[in-house]
């Protein structure tokens, strides 16, 4: 819970303020060196992702020779974030177990939030400014673990988590097709 003074804005009735960091695992990733990774598991690096769509444009596998720097392991069902340049706003869900860039977080929301609503919170404006904002470096930006940590989350019911998705995931759907009408 995030004290009165610190919470951005009114929340509906019923949902609370907290911190990213008491809501998943933030900064707290298995880390596995390649020598202990199985060769077949997917494999993502951060150019993988699409900027801005929440889609994983490449994949690839781990063939025993084509990883030289530890990663971190992650689970069909993570939220994967990248935490390097967080205005290129590349989230997804894992959609099977593998391993990741150490610029990539995976995050474990656990049963009380739902993957695709803490996705689309990560890949929300007000998200992106706080990372944007609190980021560390020049050059090659990243959101550090204690920034990350504490970002605010806004945490809705479960039912209310399961409509947002639904609507926003709606919306999404009636953008691409005018997209492609568009074409």
């Amino acid at each position: 819970m995030i004290p009165t003074s610190e919470q951005p804005y009114p929340l509906p009735v019923g949902w609370q303020w907290c911190r990213l960091g008491d809501v998943c695992n933030y900064g707290r990733p298995e880390t596995v060196q390649p020598s202990a990774m199985k060769v077949g598991k997917l494999l993502i690096d951060l150019e993988d992702i699409e900027k801005d769509s929440g889609n994983l444009i490449g994949r690839k596998v781990f063939d025993g020779t084509n990883a030289n720097s530890s990663k971190h392991f992650f689970q069909r069902g993570n939220v994967l974030y990248g935490k390097l340049r967080p205005y290129l706003n590349k989230v997804i869900i894992a959609d099977e177990d593998g391993y990741c860039s150490s610029e990539i977080l995976p995050l474990d929301f656990g049963e009380k939030i739902l993957n695709r609503y803490a996705q689309f919170f990560l890949m929300s404006p007000d998200f992106v400014q706080y990372a944007n904002q609190n980021s560390y470096g020049t050059n090659m930006p990243r959101l550090g673990t204690r920034a990350g940590q504490q970002a605010p989350f806004p945490l809705p019911p479960l039912d209310e988590q399961q409509r947002i998705v639904a609507l926003l995931d709606e919306l999404f759907a009636d953008l691409d097709e005018a997209k492609a009408l568009a074409q």
